[in-house]
């Protein structure tokens, strides 16, 4: 792991690279945005193609969790975004546990989806990330045109 000095959220871990080489079935190209500071993984499959299938994994997963259906829904013409939250997977994990705020997942991920530019996606989310995706569409609704969730709830009482 490397770590780097973050002004708000202190220490922050990045796992290199290296330590993800050789999955099982995740041939997936690694794709990096800066979210408040900290960088936040995705995969983008299938950029060249029609509409766009957002999938939101929750707690404790990550992008892995749809490397079965990522290939299938390409071949099937939909262009596919899968993050990894903070905190998770490939994503930049701030070392303070404070830092996991459902309110800070909720702001790196509406800032993630307005950087992504997204407009009329049809989103997947499951658990934690239905939660914390759903506060992110109250925010910007148009990024959603069809939405499912599962194993999830509102969550208004966190805030």
């Amino acid at each position: 792991m490397s770590n780097f000095q973050h002004p708000k959220y202190g220490e922050v871990l990045r796992t290199p690279d290296s330590s993800f080489e050789n999955l099982s079935d995740y041939p997936f190209q690694p794709n990096y945005m800066d979210v408040s500071g900290l960088r936040m993984h995705y995969i983008d499959e299938g950029r060249g193609n029609g509409e766009t299938i957002f999938l939101l994994h929750g707690q404790p997963s990550w992008s892995y969790l749809y490397r079965h259906m990522i290939p299938q829904l390409v071949a099937a013409g939909y262009r596919v975004i899968a993050p990894d939250l903070i905190g998770f997977g490939k994503s930049d994990k701030p070392a303070v546990a404070s830092s996991y705020s459902y309110q800070a997942q909720v702001d790196w991920m509406s800032e993630f989806v307005e950087k992504l530019g997204l407009n009329g996606a049809h989103a997947f989310m499951q658990d934690w990330g239905g939660m914390i995706g759903l506060r992110a569409m109250a925010q910007k609704p148009s990024w959603i045109s069809r939405l499912i969730v599962a194993n999830t709830a509102l969550a208004d009482w966190l805030m």
